[in-house]
């Protein structure tokens, strides 16, 4: 599979108003292409991407054989680079499209609610004209690369395009190992006061094709009192590592911030605060990509072909939970959901799998098989019904583990072996209630009647 990272370089050469004229100039192109598009969108709506461009290009470029276009492009926009401007129509049709679907999908459902008789009180999507929008800058007719940390570009000056040398922080160019990944067409990117130029590259990747039986794994409890709890595990339920990951000073003072912002917006009402956003989000950003960092470094360790997480699914808030409480298990919620997404991107870079189980009961169930855990006070402890005291989001990792090799195990069966082997390890019919002694009972069971996971 063909993967692809963004790395950001830090223009230090030039302030940001050097560069506020190019974008200008190009946002506002993009608006007027998106307009066209908009007006003539029945004859182009159905052009494959390689018709696309010369189509709108005969509608606004002015050439010798083109001399007098339906819209005045070229007068308004004086020799506005080719390659900047077939960028522009193809950011522009990507707009359009985007808001056709969603008109479309806001009349069928206006359509559903009438036959239905009921009120649909929706507002239609509008096609926005003006985007924040960044230029792509293409080798040759845009960018020309000099050193390591220096390029030529070209950039809207003085009401005329002019090439412009640059010098731009390349320490991320070192240490991110692209060495042998393809370097496509950067982009000039401006974020509050600072400049970047951003160059993507991309490298095919071959994940992983071990045999179950033959694979190691990593599984994930992303819990509450620690960021996640990781397991590495062979598949015959043999747990061979531990990680625990956690960031207390940044949750406390996430929770503190929490606290505040709550509380001014209970003294003034609502108020959008965004100096405590900006801060919570930086926290939360930390904990998501270092939690991430640490997984992947686990699974490295251990040479990991697949990392297993909890599928989350939707957000469920509790009843009776309001105010800063509700705001905590909201950013929690939210930065499971990011831990999983950046894992999943760097695994691939890895060439691992990732893999998601049911998490139903998982944390509720004891791994060794005795039942429905008693967990203390701080959620952290879980007491097994045998007596043992274990960590429960330890004993939920081998739990999200062992779902994940029963269930490899068991696909490649005919039904007539899989209902034999449920005959001799019962438990393995409630999918719900599997936990890591499942795991085990399915290995003995399977070498009793001399079968072999594929």
């Amino acid at each position: 599979m063909e993967q692809t990272k963004t790395i950001k370089n830090k223009i230090l050469s030039h302030g940001s108003t050097a560069f506020e004229p190019t974008l200008l100039v190009y946002r506002h192109a993009l608006g007027f292409i998106v307009e066209v598009i908009e007006k003539e969108y029945s004859l182009l709506g159905g052009l494959l991407t390689k018709e696309l461009t010369p189509a709108v290009e005969k509608f606004i470029h002015r050439t010798k054989n083109n001399p007098t276009p339906k819209y005045n492009f070229t007068s308004n926009f004086y020799k506005f680079p080719s390659y900047l401007r077939r960028s522009a129509i193809s950011k522009g049709f990507g707009i359009v499209k985007s808001y056709r679907s969603n008109l479309q999908n806001w009349e069928d459902e206006k359509s559903k609610a009438h036959a239905e008789g009921k009120v649909f009180k929706k507002k239609p999507p509008v096609l926005r004209v003006e985007h924040d929008a960044f230029p792509v800058l293409y080798k040759g007719n845009m960018f020309n690369r000099l050193s390591t940390d220096q390029a030529e570009i070209k950039i809207h000056k003085n009401n005329d395009w002019v090439w412009e040398i640059i010098t731009f922080n390349d320490k991320n160019l070192k240490n991110r190992g692209i060495m042998d990944w393809k370097e496509n067409n950067p982009t000039l990117v401006k974020i509050g006061k600072k400049c970047f130029i951003n160059f993507s590259y991309t490298k095919e990747i071959k994940l992983k094709k071990t045999k179950i039986i033959d694979q190691i794994i990593v599984s994930v409890d992303l819990g509450l009192t620690n960021s996640a709890v990781c397991s590495a595990m062979y598949s015959d339920g043999t747990v061979i590592g531990r990680k625990f990951i956690n960031q207390p000073i940044e949750k406390d003072r996430m929770n503190t911030l929490v606290g505040k912002l709550k509380k001014a917006q209970r003294n003034s009402g609502f108020i959008e605060a965004p100096n405590y956003w900006k801060k919570i989000n930086g926290l939360q950003n930390h904990i998501k990509v270092n939690t991430a960092s640490e997984i992947i470094k686990f699974a490295e360790t251990y040479d990991a072909d697949v990392i297993v997480f909890e599928y989350l699914g939707k957000m469920h808030i509790p009843k009776g939970i309001f105010g800063a409480k509700k705001l905590r298990h909201k950013l929690h919620h939210w930065c499971k959901l990011g831990v999983q997404s950046k894992v999943e991107e760097m695994a691939h870079y890895r060439g691992m799998r990732l893999r998601r189980v049911n998490p139903k009961y998982t944390s509720s169930l004891a791994f060794d098989g005795s039942g429905e855990v008693k967990r203390n006070t701080k959620k952290d402890l879980a007491t097994f019904q045998n007596g043992k005291v274990y960590h429960a989001d330890l004993s939920a990792s081998y739990n999200i583990g062992a779902r994940y090799f029963i269930r490899e195990i068991l696909k490649p069966f005919s039904e007539k072996k899989r209902l034999a082997i449920q005959a001799k390890v019962p438990e393995l019919l409630a999918r719900t209630r599997l936990t890591l002694a499942s795991l085990i009972s399915l290995h003995q069971a399977l070498r009793t009647n001399g079968a072999k996971p594929a």
